[in-house]
């Protein structure tokens, strides 16, 4: 359900902080013993970095003080939902040193797909932990939990702890990207069909492995991404009151719309699952266009980058990096008050967004059809 004033949202975030601050600190058992997580660098909680360990500062500069393998300053919007269903953050699957699956695992990457990559990523920066890939390790997962011995300590969870899972997914957005700039906006849209046709069929396989809760967050309105802004091909006329690309935010409309429709048809297929359509879209899209309404400050400007000016992004030199320009040594730096900006590095948004969408999700106004997540769990505060 999507708000049908810009004001209301302000009264959603209102409501979410005032539901949040009457929890009691007494958890209450959750329907939910773990989370299952799909997707890429929005929801990656270190997955891509533990298999290419390079990641520098300034990420994770506001919550963690150090890289910890999100692409962000702090949180993503995972480990808020963890938090708030009082659950530890989520192990990434390909971290072999200290990871905990007791409640769940982050099956997610950055740079993933949900199609199969038909290119290296050492070619075009795609990861090879498509969404396909990410259903194979889950199964892997629940087979080596049927199979192992639970006595004594343990890192993996008991057998029946799939079947009392929320599994979520947010991803789709590097296949919507991808190849915007080479393909054109009606280039893309020949294979987005194949993208929820396979988000669709990865539900319904998951269920048959015993889940029965699956979220499914929608595309952002990439069309207000710093990124995007400088590296799309565009027209003035192109751009709206707000600083966004209309085009290309109405082309994430159709794909979104595709996707809804898609989930309803796999609902009425899987009658006694719960598969929810998430709009996060109409949150960011909010937050983008109205920033100072919900306490920041930039929109459509990236904290960490470099250049300046509208975008402070340079695709030659993403956040942290360093270059060699006219003889002298420059680095994409972060601002120093991420918590006022929307996006974090041009690309990905900041642990200021990711929490404010997150409390959105929360109250439940954007789920589709109506979820009352407070009716299975005593919902936590998240700081």
């Amino acid at each position: 359900m999507k708000p049908n004033r810009l004001w209301s949202y302000s009264m959603v975030l209102l409501g979410a902080t005032l539901l949040l601050m009457l929890a009691t600190t007494e958890s209450k058992k959750c329907a939910f013993k773990a989370i299952f997580n799909f997707g890429d660098s929005n929801t990656d909680t270190g997955g891509f970095w533990a298999v290419f360990p390079a990641q520098s500062p300034p990420h994770g500069m506001t919550y963690f003080k150090k890289p910890v393998g999100r692409a962000t300053d702090g949180r993503v919007i995972v480990d808020f939902l963890a938090q708030a269903i009082g659950l530890p953050f989520l192990s990434p699957y390909l971290q072999s040193i200290g990871s905990d699956y007791r409640h769940g695992a982050n099956f997610a990457t950055l740079a993933s797909t949900v199609r199969l990559p038909q290119t290296s990523l050492f070619v075009t920066g795609v990861s090879p932990f498509s969404l396909d890939i990410q259903l194979r390790q889950m199964k892997e997962f629940k087979a080596k939990v049927d199979e192992l011995p639970h006595k004594g300590k343990t890192s993996l969870p008991s057998p029946d702890i799939f079947g009392k899972s929320l599994y979520t997914f947010y991803i789709g957005q590097n296949d919507f990207t991808g190849n915007l700039a080479r393909l054109g906006i009606s280039g893309v849209k020949e294979f987005l069909p194949q993208v929820v046709s396979q988000i669709a069929s990865t539900i319904k396989e998951i269920y048959a492995l015993g889940g029965r809760t699956f979220w499914v967050l929608n595309l952002a309105p990439i069309g207000c991404y710093p990124a995007f802004l400088v590296e799309l091909p565009h027209n003035t006329s192109d751009i709206d009151q707000f600083g966004c690309l209309i085009s290309y935010n109405d082309a994430v409309v159709d794909y979104n719309n595709m996707l809804k429709t898609t989930l309803a048809k796999t609902r009425k297929e899987l009658a006694d699952a719960n598969v929810v359509y998430v709009d996060t879209h109409a949150v960011l899209l909010e937050l983008f266009q109205h920033p100072t309404s919900h306490g920041l400050r930039y929109g459509t400007k990236a904290c960490c980058g470099y250049g300046g000016g509208a975008y402070n992004f340079n695709h030659q030199l993403y956040c942290g990096n360093s270059k060699h320009v006219n003889g002298k040594t420059v680095t994409a730096k972060a601002c120093k008050d991420p918590q006022n900006y929307v996006s974090w590095d041009g690309i990905h948004v900041t642990d200021a967004a990711n929490k404010l969408t997150t409390y959105a999700i929360l109250n439940g106004s954007y789920f589709d059809p109506p979820y009352p997540l407070h009716h299975y769990c005593n919902i936590q505060p998240i700081g």
